[in-house]
């Protein structure tokens, strides 16, 4: 399937949002596909499909305790944690599965796997990744709405750019080239705002529990690194483990919807519409299936939130036809060829902060 470039696009002054006359709602076309999609079947639980899945990751976290005890005091170790990098990075697809409904027959049975993947696991807070994740796929890439495009180190929309001050500026208006070595700290930033959640004012669900989890992860992981190793091979140790984390996580979710359409505020846009047009599927089969947890195929995850991984290959055929069949467009492109959209969308975006050397009282009395 050729490349079908998303229709919104940065214009070279302002940044432009999608609406209701971009994209008028299609009836029925969620229906219409969805029926088909129940009708064969494609929504039925895969037990043996994540049982072998966490069976592997069981049998790959062993292989790493075996390789740490086995390299003792040597700088082999950083292969260790880059390994223990990647499985993280795949306890934490489970965990996302989970909260989907994906991989157990009940809710709170999924929410029980959830929280045992992602706190006791990977680290991070499961119901503050629930309560961010369910906001962003109610309204992808709706301004306002979408908690993924709000600012944060990098600027997603161009207003945000523009109200980054000096010290930001320097990091927004390079920010697409900087993007990927910015994931390093995303794993940090992860485990960061997942405890940040938990110890805020307000009612979460299962808090304690929650921080307990968390609590006794990094005690049983970080005891061993520091006991068992120098204090700086063991630093070196954490750094490169959550370096990879961070750099798999957020290369697995970036090429999702960056540089897709970006949606008015007040915008009325059908389910189908909404979810197709915001997001890119990433070509590759079983093998990008395996690294990116399944979410290549986020055009059919977001309008099958509770599928299987298993199933998405099949459902993509039935989404792709309807949407021929309704002159809809269907993004699936290259991953190479997706981190380059990201790049070129977020240096466009980044274009509208301010210089960070420019004098405010010359830029302020320069002729116009």
């Amino acid at each position: 399937m050729a490349t079908i470039a998303p229709e919104a696009r940065l214009g070279p002054v302002r940044q432009t949002y999608a609406g209701t006359e971009t994209f008028p709602p299609i009836a029925r076309a969620y229906t219409e596909v969805a029926q088909v999609v129940r009708e064969t079947g494609l929504l039925q639980r895969t037990p043996l499909f994540y049982g072998a899945i966490g069976l592997g990751l069981l049998l790959a976290f062993g292989g790493c305790v075996t390789g740490f005890i086995l390299f003792g005091d040597s700088w082999y170790q950083l292969f260790m944690a880059a390994a223990l990098g990647l499985i993280f990075t795949q306890v934490a697809f489970l965990s996302h599965e989970a909260a989907h409904r994906q991989i157990l027959a009940s809710g709170p049975a999924n929410d029980r796997l959830g929280r045992i993947l992602a706190n006791g696991i990977g680290g991070f807070s499961f119901s503050w990744w629930n309560a961010k994740h369910t906001r962003h796929h109610a309204n992808p890439n709706r301004v306002g709405k979408d908690p993924d495009i709000e600012l944060d180190t990098i600027s997603f929309l161009e207003k945000d750019a523009e109200s980054a001050g000096r010290l930001r500026a320097l990091i927004t208006r390079k920010q697409g080239w900087l993007f990927f070595p910015l994931l390093t700290l995303e794993g940090l930033n992860l485990h960061y705002l997942g405890i940040k959640h938990l110890v805020s004012r307000g009612e979460i669900k299962g808090r304690w529990l929650e921080l307990g989890l968390i609590a006794l992860r990094f005690a049983l992981l970080l005891t061993p690194i520091f006991l068992f190793l120098p204090l700086g091979m063991a630093f070196a140790f954490i750094g490169v483990q959550l370096a990879v984390f961070g750099v798999m996580m957020g290369a697995a979710f970036a090429p999702n919807h960056k540089g897709m359409p970006i949606i008015a505020p007040d915008a009325k846009l059908d389910f189908f519409s909404k979810q197709v047009r915001t997001s890119r599927n990433i070509r590759g089969g079983w093998w990008a299936t395996s690294l990116m947890g399944g979410l290549n195929y986020q055009v059919e995850h977001h309008l099958f939130p509770s599928m299987p991984r298993p199933h998405l290959a099949k459902a993509r055929e039935i989404v792709m036809e309807q949407c021929r069949a309704l002159d809809v467009p269907y993004t699936e492109t290259s991953l190479i060829e997706s981190y380059r959209l990201v790049i070129e969308y977020l240096n466009r975006v980044g274009l509208s902060a301010r210089d960070p050397f420019d004098c405010h009282l010359v830029s302020r009395f320069r002729p116009s």
